[in-house]
Protein backbone atom coordinates (compact mmCIF):
# COMPACT_ATOMS: atom_id res chain seq x y z
CA UNK A 1 0.00 0.00 0.00
CA UNK A 2 1.37 3.73 -0.91
CA UNK A 3 0.68 6.68 1.15
CA UNK A 4 0.01 10.20 -0.54
CA UNK A 5 -1.10 13.50 1.14
CA UNK A 6 -3.12 15.71 -0.80
CA UNK A 7 -3.67 19.84 0.24
CA UNK A 8 -7.21 19.78 0.49
CA UNK A 9 -8.58 24.09 -0.03
CA UNK A 10 -12.28 25.44 0.49
CA UNK A 11 -12.29 23.11 4.10
CA UNK A 12 -13.27 25.21 6.74
CA UNK A 13 -15.31 23.44 8.83
CA UNK A 14 -16.09 19.90 10.90
CA UNK A 15 -18.54 18.96 8.31
CA UNK A 16 -15.62 19.37 5.78
CA UNK A 17 -13.88 16.85 7.35
CA UNK A 18 -16.55 14.55 7.47
CA UNK A 19 -17.61 14.64 3.81
CA UNK A 20 -13.84 14.41 2.84
CA UNK A 21 -13.73 11.60 5.09
CA UNK A 22 -16.99 10.46 3.86
CA UNK A 23 -15.87 10.55 0.20
CA UNK A 24 -11.92 8.85 0.45
CA UNK A 25 -13.59 5.78 2.80
CA UNK A 26 -16.18 5.07 -0.43
CA UNK A 27 -13.37 4.82 -2.84
CA UNK A 28 -12.12 0.95 -3.51
CA UNK A 29 -8.55 0.31 -2.54
CA UNK A 30 -8.28 3.34 -0.06
CA UNK A 31 -7.30 3.93 3.50
CA UNK A 32 -8.19 7.24 5.16
CA UNK A 33 -4.97 7.51 7.74
CA UNK A 34 -5.88 11.52 8.72
CA UNK A 35 -8.34 14.29 7.28
CA UNK A 36 -8.09 17.53 9.04
CA UNK A 37 -8.92 21.37 8.19
CA UNK A 38 -6.92 21.51 4.64
CA UNK A 39 -4.99 18.27 4.14
CA UNK A 40 -5.61 14.39 4.12
CA UNK A 41 -3.59 11.34 3.72
CA UNK A 42 -4.72 8.78 2.61
CA UNK A 43 -3.29 4.65 1.63
CA UNK A 44 -4.08 3.43 -1.01
CA UNK A 45 -3.20 0.34 -3.04
CA UNK A 46 -2.19 1.34 -6.81
CA UNK A 47 -3.36 -1.43 -8.71
CA UNK A 48 -7.28 -0.64 -7.93
CA UNK A 49 -6.62 3.47 -8.01
CA UNK A 50 -4.06 5.82 -8.97
CA UNK A 51 -3.64 9.41 -7.02
CA UNK A 52 -5.43 10.99 -9.74
CA UNK A 53 -8.86 9.47 -8.95
CA UNK A 54 -8.62 10.43 -5.57
CA UNK A 55 -8.08 13.94 -6.36
CA UNK A 56 -11.02 13.97 -8.97
CA UNK A 57 -13.01 12.15 -6.09
CA UNK A 58 -12.41 15.30 -3.82
CA UNK A 59 -12.96 17.76 -6.53
CA UNK A 60 -16.20 16.37 -7.23
CA UNK A 61 -17.03 16.56 -4.06
CA UNK A 62 -16.51 20.39 -4.31
CA UNK A 63 -13.07 20.74 -2.27
CA UNK A 64 -9.86 21.19 -4.55
CA UNK A 65 -7.12 18.87 -3.96
CA UNK A 66 -3.53 18.85 -4.89
CA UNK A 67 -1.13 15.99 -4.27
CA UNK A 68 1.32 17.35 -2.12
CA UNK A 69 3.77 13.89 -0.99
CA UNK A 70 3.72 10.21 -1.26
CA UNK A 71 5.88 7.87 0.68
CA UNK A 72 6.21 3.97 -0.73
Amino acid sequence: MNQSTFKISGMNCGHCVGQVTKVLSSLDGVRVDQVKLGEATIGYEPQQITPAEIQEAINEAGYQAQLTGRAI
